[in-house]
């Protein structure tokens, strides 16, 4: 899991640089060799590995618009996400989709910029799955401000009704955007709100890796055993701006701490004591992960750009 973390960290540091190279001195969201809005996942590492260290090929995933950490840690192949992500043919889905719809079958991932739009989706995975008799499970991730989204309920319900292999995560980063939980959420908890769909609900705090991997462990076995869904919520935190070029000036003094919470650092640390982990082991892992994601990097910008009749394809008439 520690590697799979540095490895994510490492993917968006380098995409971060990417994105932000060629969109100045006057920022322009459409400039660049990377163009549009982009969310990074810097700080919520751990819900991606602790969840996706229980999934096996062909159970399934819906995420949210910030979508890389889950990807890759699910098995998404690196070259052709970035190659997505740079608008190339090359990419996921030749380069139509971008960062925040990225489509990939063989892997059963998918995402989207529509909020809490994954929870339905993963109810009609997880009803394919218990309709084949298939012991696989999907897993549908939002925000927490999602968790106030109509779908959300609906999901909740329905899963619960048919006893669906469905597992729901939430990643409480504290921000819905610009707005905090506290202002948009009535309780503290949105794992309480799993008793009123006569499922389990789980919050985990700390965005502590160990212990998601424990309770996504609990949910993801529950389902895979035919028992029905779960509601597990993730207090994790986001490192970087809710889209790159925010500001961040509503989060005031909040800023100033944020170093203090990354959980890889900590993680490592908590490793290297345990002696599971050796500084010479924390440099070849950066280093792993730096080659890998210079290759993706130069695959992506060694591929083919669309060209206007490509807009012609892949489309209803």
């Amino acid at each position: 899991m520690y590697r799979e973390m540095v490895r994510i960290r490492h993917y968006e540091g380098r995409i971060l640089q990417e994105y932000h190279a060629d969109k100045t001195p006057a920022w322009d969201i459409g400039a660049g060799l990377i163009p549009g809005e982009m969310h990074l996942s810097a700080g919520q590492e751990p819900a991606a590995v602790g969840v996706c260290a229980h999934l096996r090929k062909g159970d399934a995933i819906t995420a949210p618009h910030r979508p890389h950490h889950f990807a890759l840690a699910h098995g998404v192949d690196m070259k052709a996400m970035t190659a997505e992500i740079y608008g190339r043919t090359s990419g996921l889905c030749q380069g139509k989709g971008g960062h925040m719809h990225l489509f990939d079958p063989e892997n059963h991932f998918s995402c989207s910029g529509i909020i809490g739009q994954g929870y339905p989706v993963a109810c009609g995975q997880a009803m394919a799955f218990k309709r084949r008799g298939t012991d696989h499970v999907a897993v549908a991730v939002a925000g927490e401000g999602a968790a106030n989204q109509g779908a959300f309920h609906e999901s909740l319900n329905l899963a619960a009704v048919w006893n669906l292999p469905v597992v729901f995560v939430i990643e409480d980063n504290d921000w819905a955007i610009s707005v905090p939980r506290s202002h948009s959420t009535a309780n503290t908890s949105n794992a309480d709100r799993a008793a009123g769909y006569g499922m389990p609900g789980v919050r985990v705090e700390n965005n502590d890796p160990d212990a998601i991997h424990e309770a996504a462990g609990a949910a993801i076995e529950r389902a895979r055993a035919g028992e029905g869904p779960s509601l597990l919520e993730i207090h994790t935190v986001r490192l970087w701006g809710h889209f790159e070029g925010d500001a961040q000036a509503y989060r005031g003094a909040e800023l100033e701490t944020l170093d203090e919470r990354d959980p890889i650092p900590a993680y490592a640390a908590r490793l290297i004591e345990a002696g599971d982990l050796t500084d010479d082991q924390v440099e070849q892992i950066k280093a792993e992960a730096d080659a890998e994601v210079d290759a993706a990097v130069q695959f992506a910008l060694g591929s083919p750009i669309p060209t206007a009749d490509d807009a012609l394809l892949h489309v209803f008439a």
